[in-house]
Formats: C-alpha cells, structure tokens, sequence
C-alpha cells in the first residue's frame, strides 16, 4: 500500500494484481494519487507473480477527475504529468474496473488501461471545455486512438456523457456487465490474459503499443501548456464557477 494509502495493491490467485483507488467517494484526480497508482504498478512489474493487473476503485465513482472546489485543485503540473506518463511506460497489461463517473482527468486515467470492464451505470465525460479548459492526461493520443478521431473531437467539444452501453458500442469500454458483477468480471478478463504465456503477452503488448509512451510525454507536454494558459481566464472562472453552482455557464471569451 502507498504511503498515503491512497492506493492499496495485492495480488491474487491466477497471477493477478489489484491496484485499488482507496478515496471514495469520488477518488478525485490528484498528483498523490496518481503517483501512488504509478509507484503500484511499478512495483507489480517487478513481481513474477503478477501477470496482468486489474486498476479498480472503492466508493461510488472511479474517479470524478478534479475536485475544482479544493484549493489545490490546479493539477496540470509537470511532477503530475511525469507520474502519468509513468504509467504508460509500465510492462504488464491493465484492466480498469469503472463504476460510476470517469470524468476530465479520470477519463484519461481510464484510458491508461489496456480494457475497461463497465456496467451500465458508468459515467465517461471529457468535460474540460465545459469547464473552459483544456483536456489533459494524454487524452490527445488515447482517445481519437479508441473510438476514431470524429467522435474524439465530438466528445471533447461537447463534453457530454457517454454511458457504459454506449461506451461499449463506439469502442471506449470492452466489456459490459452488472454493477455487482464488475470487480469479479475484470479479475475473470485479467484472468484469460494471465493464462497466456507471461513473456509472450508482454512482447506482444510492446510491439502493439510501440512508442505510445513517448506520445503521451509529448502530448502532455503540450496540453500541460494550454492548460496553464486557458486556467488564467475568465472562461475557466465561469467554468468552475458554474459546476460549483450547478448551473449553465455564461462564457465571454474572456
């Protein structure tokens, strides 16, 4: 377990690890806990007992991205950036578990992952321009990457939610099943990767994702920067404003 216990690991039978979001309700998006997800699966590269790893969550949502009414809730950091990018550089294929809202930052998070394993009830929204921003995490590069590049654009235009069946039908989730269901059908989907050959998965999985790390430290390089220059805005003020009041925002270009 991190040192913040912000994020528990075990490894179960079949050779499969579990690394567990552990702030619910919500896990917001956090520098902490996005290092302490890296420092996990870093540390499961390194254990042969581990095959595939299931990224799964405790609480209502798997992560509902930033908690915009927390003082620090500013997270487009360099150290925040590296740790994801950290992410994308580890061995071992990732199953991600999502129930309920995967928004903004929890998004890309989700889209770290090989699979996601969904119920109907899950959330996927990135909704930066919603908030005047810019999107993050490397969405750039994953996204348009799963469900094509117009609907990539349509998404993060909008901001609108996807649900988990439709999540399933434009390439974004993998796998639909019950909500009580979820933790046990992604640990039976690691399950069946797990049963292959160790050293042969891993190969494989390299060659298919080829220099995807070093796109996602160029991207987050770039969104990083807009991220910075459209916080200064009166845009994104009005944003954060009207998500904190739950209301329509009124932008002015400003």
């Amino acid at each position: 377990m991190s040192g913040d216990e912000a994020v528990g690991v075990s490894i179960v039978d079949r050779h499969v690890g579990h690394v567990r979001l552990q702030r619910p309700p919500h896990n917001f998006f956090s520098l902490g806990l996005i290092a302490g997800i890296a420092d996990a699966l870093d540390a499961l590269d390194t254990e042969d007992d581990c095959r595939v790893v299931v990224l799964s969550a405790e609480g209502k949502n798997f992560c509902a991205g930033a908690d915009l009414s927390a003082s620090n809730a500013g997270y487009a950091t360099t150290e925040l950036y590296a740790a994801a990018v950290r992410l994308f550089r580890t061995r071992k294929p990732i199953v991600a578990a999502v129930q309920g809202a995967a928004i903004g930052g929890g998004l890309g998070l989700s889209l770290a992952a090989d699979f996601r394993v969904v119920p109907p009830e899950a959330r996927f929204s990135a909704n930066f321009a919603q908030l005047g921003f810019h999107h993050g995490f490397g969405l750039s590069v994953t996204l348009p990457a799963l469900v094509g590049q117009q609907m990539a654009a349509r998404l993060l235009y909008t901001g609108r939610r996807v649900r988990g069946d439709e999540a399933v039908q434009i390439g974004l989730a993998d796998e639909l099943v019950p909500l009580n269901d979820l933790l046990d059908a992604a640990t039976s989907f690691a399950a069946e990767i797990a049963a292959s050959a160790p050293l042969a998965v891993e190969s494989i999985r390299a060659t298919l994702r080829g220099d995807l790390a070093d796109r996602i430290a160029a991207a987050t390089d770039h969104e990083a920067g807009e991220q910075t220059r459209l916080r200064a805005t009166a845009d994104f003020a009005e944003g954060a404003r009207a998500m904190a009041e739950r209301r329509e925002p009124r932008f002015t270009r400003g």
